[in-house]
């Protein structure tokens, strides 16, 4: 018996990979990891086109929490964007999707695992160093990668099989989790197109701005607009609110995993909005050198998660240091939503360091004397002026 676990998306790549799979004699167990994106709708719709493209079985596990808790909290400690850009959407999404998979796998006893990840992506790094790391025994199949076949090709295959998918529906390879949908196309191949307007999941609804307030405590987002919840629902309560804002678009720029230069575009409206307004927040409440050190870090761990090396123990240490430096991280942040984009207006917190018994900026200072001031001017600009002196003779 040939059993094969196969990471099922209920895309294009994967309904090829259930249909060419089954057809070359494995018993297909389509599992499908849900990180977000997908309804109860979508998911009987997703079981039911698996089967009929001849699946032995689907499954569909849900790791929302435990993408938050493993990945996404660490990510919002650490403001990581990528480039400055990207909130890392689809890769930090592929880790926890790929650690699933093995554990699916093991418990059946697979000797397979599939995925439908092409050659010339990060995402079949992402999947096959997991894949090798926990589960080294089980081999690993890529049709799509191995076949180098083209989308078009797939919907060919798939509909001389009796499968239709519209190309108009295909044109664009959208992935969609609870932190961002990234969105593939024609365009995101070139260097100078921009992504239409119909490419976009999300349209613009709303022309009239809004004040909304997002609250954190210890780092992790406890309320929007005064509404309490777990912070899984809150992003989703977050992103319905303003995704009809259009806010979140972008096209991400980088190196891939694979050395070349490749283009995403995506859609994440609370990611960014999260990532801002706690980084906002932490301007009031941590020390200039904490949030030297977290910068330094947060571009390390960005890039680790991005190319697939979530499982290297420095990982559990820059983890351990967010997580330290997020005790004084509580209060609400102020936020303006227009279309296209928003602005932060401020903060409250009990935490915040801005405090006017110290001293009011550019104004008065309260705790120092002008003598004290010019004695630490004059300290301060002491290696400078030996600098000078001894290497500026001329």
């Amino acid at each position: 018996m040939k059993k094969l676990v196969l990471a099922y998306s209920g895309g294009l790549d994967t309904s090829y990979c259930i249909k060419k799979l089954s057809e070359q004699g494995y018993d297909v167990y389509s599992v499908c990891i849900n990180t977000g994106g997908f309804s109860n709708n979508d998911l009987k719709i997703q079981k039911q086109n698996a089967l009929d493209l001849g699946s032995k079985n689907y499954k569909s596990i849900n790791s929302i929490k435990m993408f938050y808790d493993k990945i996404i909290k660490y990510l919002i400690f650490g403001n990581v964007l990528k480039n400055n850009t990207y909130p890392l959407s689809v890769s930090s999404e592929r880790v926890i999707q790929a650690i699933e998979i093995v554990n699916y796998a093991k418990s059946i006893n697979a000797k397979y695992i599939a995925h439908g990840s092409t050659g010339a992506g990060n995402d079949q790094v992402r999947f096959d160093m997991i894949f090798q790391i926990l589960a080294p025994n089980i081999k690993i199949i890529t049709p799509i990668r191995d076949e180098k076949i083209s989308r078009k090709e797939e919907i060919k295959y798939l509909k001389s099989n009796g499968f239709n998918i519209p190309w108009k529906k295909a044109q664009y390879s959208i992935n969609k989790g609870l932190w961002g949908t990234s969105i593939g196309g024609s365009e995101t191949l070139t260097s100078n197109k921009n992504l239409p307007e119909k490419a976009y999941p999300s349209k613009l609804i709303k022309n009239k701005s809004e004040k909304i307030t997002i609250e954190f405590r210890h780092g992790e987002l406890i309320a929007v607009n005064e509404k309490n919840d777990n912070s899984t629902n809150l992003i989703d309560e977050l992103q319905n609110i303003a995704k009809d804002y259009a806010i979140g678009r972008d096209i991400h720029v980088g190196d891939t995993i694979i050395g070349i230069k490749g283009r995403v575009g995506f859609e994440a409206a609370a990611p960014l909005i999260i990532i801002k307004a706690h980084h906002l927040l932490e301007k009031h409440t941590l020390s200039k050198w904490q949030q030297l050190q977290k910068d330094q870090l947060s571009n390390i761990y960005g890039m680790l998660l991005h190319e697939g090396n979530y499982l290297d123990p420095v990982m559990r240490d820059i983890e351990s240091f967010f997580t330290n430096t997020q005790k004084n991280v509580n209060g609400k942040v102020f936020i303006n939503l227009h279309p296209y984009r928003f602005d932060l207006t401020g903060i409250e917190s009990p935490n915040d360091l801005m405090n006017s018994s110290f001293g009011d900026y550019g104004e008065i200072n309260n705790n120092w004397s002008a003598s004290d001031a010019k004695g630490f001017i004059k300290i301060s600009s002491n290696p400078h002026k030996i600098n000078r002196i001894i290497n500026n003779k001329s």
